[in-house]
């Protein structure tokens, strides 16, 4: 687990060198231990040492250090005009993981250590995994949560290490060792990031925090800053969530031929979206038995609103909803069990618990809102405020709120700004239309705050811009890393249908100009004048 999440991306933007100061820090580069990336890309792995607590106020923290673990990957052309750092998110995920996952495309990847650990009991993990993931469907769930959230604290503090470095893992300290990994990668010391998800969080603080030492930076999938620090839950982030199931049903009823499992039972996308809520509200009374997961409405709701990330995956969660909504009870219960993956549930679960709870512990060190009992949180009515905001997700993300209220350990530092600043250079701000997980709106809110910035919009589903393949967005990026160029104002860049076979292996296929016979006109087609 690496609550400090750091990526580092070599561009492949051939220009002169850039020399860091002599005092600076640098990074001793070397091949990365044989095994641990499965890849042909030519990598480099390095470390950095920073203060674990850079207000250097903590007794406890006098004289430690954290040992960030960097990676890069090689750029094809030298020398290349810099570093871009990055993060995917989470915020707690495995930043070393991306490389698997995106390293084709971005040439990127990383790591870095300093682990929150709440329990190493696995009965434990299994209490609160099955609390986080369950909805608040009962009359008492939400007092039920509430206590919840105390639970899980005394947990954190009794059997793992909160007490030690609980204080020390906030956006803002992350955002001090991107600005200590710009410094010492032999560059001008100015910061170069994509950050995607929390990483646009990380992103805004960053820039707000260090606005003169901005290069470039995108940030893509973007959160609301205001909320994420400073409101009950992050309201703003799941606008757009109940849209998007809707329009898995729109776009399915419009999908070529064969596509979309659902589109063959002649049914309307009204009538599909109501017999697949129907399904999901009759989990509520009756939750079903896969094999040896109890699969309920949380349960269900939680792993369909994973699969609204990624436009990929659609024609196989639309192929398996077909034959639970509407396949014989052999069928459906097969399409459950499946649909589970019961017989790696359990190993699946401990595996990401430390990721899970890392999240946890990050978002509420960082949010400033705190209450001293369940009727000061039911007063403030977040539940209630998350409920109205999005059916599908409200009860599903609701638990969190109650634990961060309660959450006895504080950031060290929080940034305590406004986000309204002028950066060095302009920032780049990207998002979908259709985002499920993070709606386009905060794009827009959070670019009004830094002067000069621009939106890149997609008009494609999924969580962040690289959840749905685009030419046209490959190239506006691209065009900004090399030049700085920024869309137009009100400019939208196109994308395939969201049940086409369109990959990101067509979108470099193009951009080599290797574009394939039977590549369609819609999908290849880009904006001659995006860009200012």
């Amino acid at each position: 687990m690496t609550p400090r999440l750091l990526s580092l991306y070599l561009a492949s933007l051939a220009s002169a060198g850039l020399v860091a100061s002599a005092e600076t820090p640098k990074v001793n580069w070397a091949p990365c231990p044989a095994g641990e990336f499965n890849t042909t890309l030519d990598l480099q792995c390095g470390n950095l040492t920073v203060p674990l607590d850079y207000t250097g106020t903590a007794e406890s923290a006098k004289g430690k250090t954290v040992n960030l673990q960097l990676v890069k990957v090689l750029a094809p052309t030298q020398p290349s005009r810099g570093g871009i750092q990055m993060n995917f998110g989470g915020p707690g995920s495995p930043a070393r993981g991306g490389t698997v996952l995106y390293g084709e495309l971005l040439l990127a990847g990383t790591g870095t250590t300093i682990p929150f650990v709440c329990t190493n009991n696995t009965f434990t993990m299994g209490q609160i995994l099955n609390e986080i993931g369950s909805t608040l469907e009962s009359d008492n769930a939400e007092r039920r949560s509430w206590a919840r959230g105390a639970i899980d604290a005394n947990i954190c503090k009794e059997e793992g290490n909160a007490d030690e470095i609980g204080q020390f893992i906030g956006t803002a300290f992350v955002a001090r060792d991107i600005l200590s990994v710009a410094e010492a990668i032999s560059e001008d010391g100015l910061i170069r990031y994509w950050g995607i998800s929390y990483g646009t969080t990380l992103g805004a603080t960053i820039a707000a925090m260090f606005p003169d030492r901005i290069g470039k930076m995108i940030i893509d999938g973007v959160s609301n800053t205001r909320d994420y620090y400073h409101a009950h839950a992050d309201y703003e982030q799941w606008s757009d969530t109940d849209l998007v199931f809707r329009y898995f049903f729109d776009s399915c009823i419009t999908a070529p031929p064969g596509e979309c499992a659902l589109a063959a039972f002649n049914k309307t996308a009204s009538e599909l979206h109501d017999d697949a809520w129907a399904f999901i509200e009759g989990l509520r009374i009756s939750p079903v038995a896969a094999g040896t997961t109890l699969v309920d409405m949380g349960t269900f709701k939680s792993i369909i609103l994973g699969g609204l990330k990624s436009v990929g995956g659609w024609p196989a969660m639309s192929a398996t909803l077909a034959a639970i909504l509407y396949g014989n009870e052999t069928e459906s219960k097969a399409a459950i069990q499946s649909f589970v993956q019961p017989s790696t549930a359990t190993q699946y679960a401990i595996a990401s618990f430390p990721i899970v709870l890392s999240q946890y512990a990050i978002l509420c060190s960082d949010r400033t809102v705190r209450l001293d009992s369940f009727e000061a949180q039911e007063q403030a009515g977040a539940f209630k405020k998350l409920y109205e905001i999005s059916r599908f997700a409200g009860d599903t993300v609701s638990p969190i709120t109650a634990h961060c209220t309660q959450w006895p350990w504080k950031a060290r530092e929080v940034y305590k700004g406004d986000f309204q600043v002028k950066t060095k250079n302009p920032i780049l701000l990207a998002s979908n239309t259709r985002d499920a997980h993070t709606a386009l709106r905060s794009a827009f809110n959070v670019s009004s705050g830094f002067e000069g910035s621009a939106v890149l919009e997609v008009n494609g589903t999924g969580h962040a811009t690289f959840g749905a393949p685009s030419l046209c967005g490959f190239l506006a990026t691209r065009a900004y890393w090399q030049n700085g160029m920024l869309p137009k104002p009100g400019s939208v860049c196109d994308a395939p249908h969201p049940f086409s076979s369109y990959t990101w292996d067509d979108v470099l296929e193009e951009v080599a100009g290797q574009r394939k016979n039977n590549t369609p006109a819609e999908k290849r087609r880009v904006s001659p004048r995006w860009w200012m």
